[in-house]
């Protein structure tokens, strides 16, 4: 467990505000919900049917590299169930649960859509705060004639961290997430994002302080 000093997470915040886009939501074709470890993100897809935002709900994901050793039930399985509990009825929800990573659950999605000859045109995407660009980057890149807005929990940097997913390993993605959204672009994974220099800069002393265990091999 390392020490978070007012440093660190002054830091980590940064990368909080340029991870999350703030996009206006607005009525679209379909909610898409990309699937991961925190179940919050399927109580958005609620809160967002219930707001009459859509009549149509994808959950997508299936086991990823951290649900992979936290769950045996695929992640999007699991957020169809909290969704269905908050009231959203089954039958609107279409489970693409085959999906290990962002790029995955949109072609998978797309496929999916395709075979059930259904082609939505603006989507509503729901992730976790800190992933919305990269989200965002990436749905731009595998699908980019459709229209997009990205939207997770409203949840502030601070209120965030729960026991089961704590401050450390919120650090660690959002980290290696930096780092992704600037050599995905070169590998044709996301769109081009610019990243502000006091935002490189603060990631690059997280990766100082030792908050490495998300990046990827780049050499």
């Amino acid at each position: 467990m390392k020490t978070l000093s007012p440093e660190i997470l002054c830091a980590a915040e940064s990368l909080w505000d340029y991870h999350k886009l703030d996009h206006k939501i607005v009525p679209s074709d379909c909610i898409m919900a990309l699937g991961s470890h925190d179940l919050r993100v399927a109580e958005r897809v609620a809160e967002l049917y219930h707001a009459e935002m859509s009549e149509l709900i994808v959950m997508s994901g299936g086991l990823g590299n951290f649900t992979k050793e936290m769950w045996t039930e695929k992640e999007a399985n699991k957020f169809a169930t909290v969704a269905i509990n908050l009231g959203v009825p089954e039958e609107k929800i279409i489970i693409e649960n085959q999906s290990t990573n962002t790029g995955e659950n949109i072609l998978f999605t797309r496929q999916l859509l395709a075979e059930l000859n259904l082609d939505p045109n603006s989507f509503i995407i729901v992730q976790k705060p800190y992933m919305e660009r990269r989200a965002y980057a990436t749905f731009k890149k595998t699908w980019p004639k459709k229209d997009i807005a990205i939207t997770s929990p409203e949840i502030s940097f601070a209120d965030y961290p729960t026991l089961e997913i704590p401050m450390e390993r919120v650090i660690n993605i959002m980290v290696g997430d930096l780092q992704r959204i600037n050599e995905y672009p070169k590998k044709g994974f996301q769109i081009y994002q610019e990243i502000p220099a006091h935002v490189w800069q603060a990631g690059q002393f997280l990766i100082e302080k030792g908050f490495d265990e998300h990046l990827i091999n780049i050499s």
